[in-house]
């Protein structure tokens, strides 16, 4: 059995990142970036007015009440670009560009304007209401490094210095295979000894909001050469292939039977972890194939750990496996002496605006309704009892 680190060191090791690709900046949101976003100029770009108001030169401010003659108007986009004077004011806006010799904005609430002129009612510094060219960026600095995710909130970054078109790497091809002859459809009322096919979905949508391009292909029932044929074909025309069910010591667990009649070879086929134990990571060609427990709770925890790590890392993602952090428990967890415990959980902030986790009850790895209410793993290492109100690492889904 392998440890977890171990499992996925060796994806890191084995899973290769695929090309860049050149794509318009409109299509790029959720996509990992292949360059470095620099910037090719100062931001702001000049000496920027932080309210509407007045530009003047602090020094003529000899006390409240003075009078400045009005000699033009600076607008976002259509700035004053002369010389300011002594005893002279420029009208400004927020945004706008502050004039050359201007070194302060008095805002328009303690002005008053008369015949071409404005009294000033108040005395201020040099620098006060106005940003300073580059203050915020410096040309040259980079903003968003290679391996950085493209989000909603950056990509307004990096339209502000021209990236029209980026270099991401591009999206992996993933074939979901589910297997098991107690399989029937979604859309199948089921007989006796039989169940709805709940892992293909589940799995496809984790690989899809992960960016993927996924394909869920036919069912497979036990029998080991359908289940070749379906392999073999996913794995020539996709990344990544990931089968559901088959992966235990059971007479019709023929995943690794079926990797290895095609010439793949098993990385490791059973790892020190709560529930997910029997997953399977191989190489077929240049495939990579997971093979995941029948059991949803076991299947989505193993996708959340290997599966997820790997589609990033395809991607280029400079953190594969995504977001953690620290939680306090609400109820004592326990792992088993030989594995890690990855136990699903529900958070909330408590009465004290902590972030507090509590177990979701399940009645065992086949217990998908439990996954309704879970948003994170609690992560206990192998031996070790939490007891209420201790620290926990957690791991979002």
């Amino acid at each position: 059995m392998i440890s977890i680190k171990n499992a996925n060191n060796s994806i890191k090791r084995t899973v290769p990142t695929l090309e860049p690709e050149a794509i318009a900046i409109r299509s790029s949101v959720g996509r990992i970036l292949a360059e470095d976003i620099v910037a090719d100029m100062d931001l702001p770009p000049f000496d920027r007015s932080m309210m509407d108001g007045f530009a003047v030169r602090a020094a003529d401010l000899a006390g409240p009440h003075s009078t400045l003659k009005v000699v033009g108007e600076s607008a976002a986009g259509r700035g004053w670009h002369h010389e300011l004077s002594r005893g002279e004011a420029v009208r400004i806006m927020t945004g706008a560009p502050v004039p050359k010799g201007a070194d302060a904005v008095i805002r328009v609430e303690d002005t008053s304007e008369n015949d071409g002129s404005v009294v000033i009612g108040t005395v201020v510094k040099r620098g006060t209401s106005i940003v300073k060219r580059g203050s915020e960026v410096r040309s040259g600095r980079v903003l968003l490094s290679k391996g950085d995710l493209i989000t909603p909130y950056n990509i307004a970054t990096i339209a502000a210095f021209g990236y029209a078109e980026l270099q991401v790497y591009k999206r992996p091809t993933i074939s979901v295979i589910s297997t098991g002859s107690e399989i029937v459809t979604i859309a199948t009322t089921p007989k006796q000894d039989q169940i709805r096919n709940s892992n293909s979905v589940m799995i496809a949508s984790m690989a899809a909001a992960l960016n993927a391009k996924v394909e869920i292909r036919p069912h497979v029932m036990d029998d080991i050469a359908n289940l070749k044929r379906a392999v073999g074909s996913a794995s020539e025309r996709s990344d990544m292939v990931v089968l559901t069910g088959g992966v235990s010591v059971g007479k019709y667990d023929l995943t690794k039977d079926a990797i290895i009649g095609l010439g793949g070879k098993i990385i490791f086929d059973k790892v020190r972890l709560k529930p997910g134990k029997p997953t399977v990571f191989a190489m077929l060609g240049n495939a990579c194939v997971f093979g995941l427990p029948g059991n949803p709770v076991s299947a989505a925890v193993a996708f959340r750990l290997f599966v997820q790590a790997a589609i990033m890392r395809m991607q280029g993602a400079g953190s594969p496996l995504g977001s953690g952090g620290k939680a306090l428990t609400n109820a004592e967890l326990k792992a088993p002496t030989e594995r890690d415990l990855y136990q699903l959980s529900r958070s909330e902030i408590d009465t004290k605006g902590r972030l507090s986790i509590s177990p979701v009850q399940t009645r065992g790895s086949s217990d998908l309704a439990s996954m309704r209410v879970a948003d994170c793993l609690a992560v206990v290492p192998r031996g070790t009892r939490n007891q209420p109100g201790d620290i926990v690492d957690i791991l979002w889904l």
